[in-house]
């Protein structure tokens, strides 16, 4: 494999035409200066120095409120002043749930409490620091209850369907889900709608623990205690603070009441380790769980008959915070209204060494180098603005209250917003609006891997086609000369950026050789970073470089990278594959009908597990695609004729008049009623999925209504993302050279 590896990359580095003298959106001598500015801005990156940055904000517990929060924020702030910024604290008050009271016990069949603590290592000097966040999931209801318990696998929408065709009801039982396959959020959402009273969360070994390989210390996977803490807020419905939703919750700001905050949970929610999860699932008795639900830990898993019984009481403090974000402008000397945003939190469950403070890290090494080259002489053509936000942890809380705040000037101003979070040792990672492909394929090529000593992109590439599953995928990986961006969801603070105003949006990292299980819990430490993340910080380099490029190209460019061919075949490839995927469910449902005639399932059915009839699904109707199609086909025509006005020569005032229109165009893919159910979510063509949580839909206002069987919606869902698309087609037609 490591040969075919070194092939791969071989074959690229001799196939790809690497034209570093070539920038899009820059003249040859242009591009030339541009060079030359990021070698100068590479020299001021230090590893060691964001090494202890890394250490120095890790070094105590800053959660969202806490007087380690602030004087976090209050060192980000004098660093950016000290680097030659122009910076301010900007505050706004939001709802924050801390724990008053947490219990669980076993009360049948037999007795036992849990611990519901980390363990505090010598190998690790931070884990036993007070003012450490409990274990607990943010946003979980207060309650007190006693009920059956219920193994419901990771708590998925397919794993409530086999409950179901096993004839078990959830409702009035408390609920036992893994950690995994999704966002945490949404399995206390499915165990509610599906009538449950309570949900626990763990973290089985065979996800993120000793199957993996060594536990933390030792090695950097998960240990018996530990435990992902986070948000269970319903963010697909909205982020931000859920007392003022589409408005900023500032001092004054008018609120509605927690119990009308639709994106709030009514029922308690716990995560553990699996310490304390090992008697509560041995206990359960009943129906053996499906193989493909079992996890590592040494019994055998069962459903549970009802029987054991589980008392979970939960109490939090609803208390309003002060969230801190620090803002710093350094002012464009020739487009001072047009704004290059750049963005990582500052805000951790309990420490965050990797996350987020690898990525703060790398933004405060960023703007310290732009600082430098302000000192030669160089400015920006347009305004720098760095954010570092507070509260994303609980719900974007930080990063959705400054865009709601400043809607109408981000839509005017901003060109482009650009965000990281953690960040670890691996490969690129990049996704985002489609017509920035081209910026960040040249920028990978341009900055070199540490480890590999080739770009990043061919590091990429490389990766692609090493874990291609077949001859056919292999040789299309050989074949491909292009990073794909990859679509948003959430979990991050580009969403109200991306998805409900429309700017142009990036989110990059580093990872995938830096695998462990010290998401947010106590081990998130400087002291694990140093030794399973990222030793001796070379791929915070990297992102430093890559985002730094990013930010340099954005600013300085004659003419604004943007091609939106990328966006036109991203939408095509989105609309055919509705389309197949529609017609596969109407195949298979009809499949399906003539198998239930003929009494296959019943004839195929185990009797030992007791079956419940299967019920095929409801006939698929015809959707008529043809008006989506025609507007995809018109979009395609309209950016051809915009590719070549940007492939000829333009004057600056031409230049200056495409600038101010370019960015805006992805503001002309959003639904003004935003989509069903969620109106904050307005792009037509990215959405976090209700189901999914951090995972993505695309078209979503179509997609999701067709899963969900709603064929009323999925016609008024075409109809939606058609207008939507044909407004961008019109933008796009409107702007001449």
């Amino acid at each position: 494999m490591r040969k075919f590896y070194a092939f791969c990359t071989t074959l690229f580095l001799t196939t790809t035409v690497l034209s570093q003298s070539s920038i899009t959106g820059f003249s040859r001598q242009a591009a030339a200066d541009q060079l030359q500015t990021e070698a100068r801005f590479d020299k001021q990156l230090d590893a060691d120095h964001i090494g202890a940055t890394i250490k120095q904000l890790s070094a105590y517990p800053h959660h969202l409120g806490s007087p380690g929060g602030k004087a976090v924020a209050d060192t980000i702030y004098n660093r950016l002043k000290s680097y030659g910024w122009q910076v301010k604290i900007e505050e706004y008050r939001v709802l924050f749930p801390t724990p008053k009271h947490r219990a669980l016990e076993m009360v049948a069949p037999k007795k036992f409490k849990a611990q519901l603590k980390e363990k505090a290592l010598a190998e690790d000097a931070t884990s036993s620091q007070p003012g450490q966040l409990p274990t607990y999931n943010a946003w979980s209801a207060d309650g007190d209850l006693t009920a059956p318990l219920i193994f419901v696998n990771y708590g998925l929408p397919a794993d409530y369907e086999v409950l179901e065709r096993l004839g078990i009801n959830v409702k009035g039982k408390i609920v036992i889900a893994k950690y995994g396959r999704s966002w945490r959020g949404i399995k206390p959402k499915l165990a509610q709608e599906h009538g449950a009273v309570g949900c626990i969360i763990y973290s089985d070994p065979a996800d993120d623990g000793y199957v993996a390989g060594e536990v933390y210390p030792k090695g950097p996977f998960k240990n018996e205690t530990g435990v992902q803490r986070g948000s269970v807020m319903d963010m697909p419905v909205y982020p931000g603070d859920p007392l003022t939703p589409d408005f900023a919750s500032t001092k004054e700001a008018k609120r509605i009441e927690r119990g009308a905050a639709v994106n709030l949970l009514k029922i308690p929610v716990l995560p553990i380790g699996y310490k304390d999860a090992q008697p509560l699932l041995e206990s359960l008795a009943g129906q053996v769980a499906p193989a493909t639900w079992a996890g590592a830990l040494p019994f055998t898993y069962h459903i549970g008959d009802g029987q054991t019984k589980i008392h979970l009481a939960m109490s939090f403090n609803w208390d309003q915070v002060s969230c801190y974000n620090v803002i710093a402008t350094i002012p464009g000397s020739t487009y001072p209204n047009e704004w290059v945003v750049r963005g990582n939190h500052h805000d951790a469950w309990v420490n965050g060494a990797s996350d987020p403070i690898s990525g703060e890290a790398t933004l405060l090494e960023e703007a310290k180098a732009i600082g430098e080259l302000l000192k030669t002489g160089w400015k920006p053509k347009r305004t720098l603005v760095y954010c570092s936000w507070d509260g994303e942890e609980q719900a974007l809380l930080g990063s959705t209250e400054h865009v709601e705040d400043h809607v109408s000037e981000l839509k005017d101003k901003a060109v482009v917003y650009i965000n990281s979070d953690g960040n670890g040792r691996g490969y690129l990672g990049a996704g985002g609006s489609h017509a920035l492909q081209t910026l960040v394929n040249e920028v990978a090529r341009d900055v070199i891997d540490p480890q590999t000593g080739v770009s990043v992109k061919d590091r990429v590439l490389a990766r692609n086609a090493v874990n291609a599953k077949d001859a056919g995928t292999i040789k299309k990986a050989l074949s491909e000369t292009t990073i794909r961006l990859s679509p948003l969801g959430s979990g991050s603070d580009y969403s109200p950026f991306f998805q409900h105003v429309g700017i142009p949006s990036l989110n990059i990292s580093y990872g995938g050789e830096e695998s462990g299980g010290e998401y947010h819990s106590i081990y998130d430490s400087y002291d694990n970073f140093i030794r399973f993340k990222d030793p001796g910080f070379k791929y915070e380099v990297a992102l430093a470089q890559t985002a730094g490029r990013i930010v340099l190209r954005m600013s300085e460019a004659e003419l604004l990278p943007f091609d939106y061919t990328n966006l036109a075949t991203v939408i095509k490839a989105y609309t055919d594959e509705l389309i197949a995927s529609t017609d596969e469910m109407r195949e298979l449902t009809t499949l399906e009908k003539s198998m239930k005639a003929k009494n296959m399932y019943d004839l195929a059915a185990d009797s030992a597990k007791h079956l419940s009839p299967y019920v095929p699904k409801p006939e698929v109707p015809f959707l008529d695609f043809s008006a989506l199609q025609n507007a995809v086909t018109a979009l395609q025509l309209a950016v051809d004729s915009l590719s070549k006005i940007l492939a000829s020569d333009t004057g600056l005032t031409a230049r200056n008049t495409l600038n101010r229109l370019l960015p805006k165009a992805e503001q002309h893919l959003l639904i003004e009623k935003g989509l069903p159910g969620r109106p904050w979510y307005k792009h037509a063509i990215y959405a976090p999925g209700l189901y999914t949580g951090y995972g993505v839909k695309t078209m979503p206002y179509i997609r999701e209504a067709i899963e969900e069987r709603n064929w009323a919606q999925a016609k008024e869902g075409i109809g939606a993302t058609t207008s939507a698309i044909l407004q961008l087609t019109a933008f796009l037609k409107s702007i001449k050279k």
